[in-house]
């Protein structure tokens, strides 16, 4: 169940089986998790969307908590970033709101030396670091796509 989990439901696991690395990993975690919350999204609200993201947390800590302190922030460990995108994505709907709020977050989980708070976020020990960095990268995100939002 932890490694279910903790791969996002395996998602984190396909790059790994197909090319046998788990670059990019991330991001088709993110991509799926961001599927749901726009789901959860229309259908529910943001309310709901709190919800979600406040119990993606909880599950972040606990099933790569299993995995952190050996293998760290492995690749296929994927389910930080699903916290971190639904926490972009909270409240958005209209496009291009996601479309930003998601290449926001990315850029911000990638280059984390670029964006305020990202890189010592990833510095808290164990499995608090490998979910709090890309809460903190989910938070730019969350601004960006709702700025883009007013906007449009």
């Amino acid at each position: 169940m932890h490694r279910l989990l903790a791969s996002w439901f395996g998602t984190g696991l396909i790059l790994g089986r197909v090319r046998g690395s788990d670059a990019g990993s991330g991001t088709v975690g993110s991509l799926f998790a961001a599927v749901i919350a726009l789901l959860i999204g229309s259908r529910y609200g943001s309310q709901a969307q709190i919800a979600a993201t406040a119990i993606i947390i909880l599950l972040s800590v606990w099933s790569a908590g299993r995995f952190a302190e050996d293998e760290g922030d492995a690749g296929w460990i994927v389910i930080d970033e699903a916290a971190g995108m639904f926490l972009a994505l909270i409240g958005l709907s209209l496009w291009p709101g996601p479309i930003v709020a998601f290449v926001v977050f990315r850029a911000a989980d990638i280059f984390k030396d670029s964006f305020p708070g990202v890189a010592a976020a990833e510095r808290l020990p164990g499995v608090i670091g490998v979910t709090a960095d890309d809460l903190v990268a989910g938070f730019y995100g969350l601004a960006a796509g709702h700025i883009v939002q007013t906007l449009f």
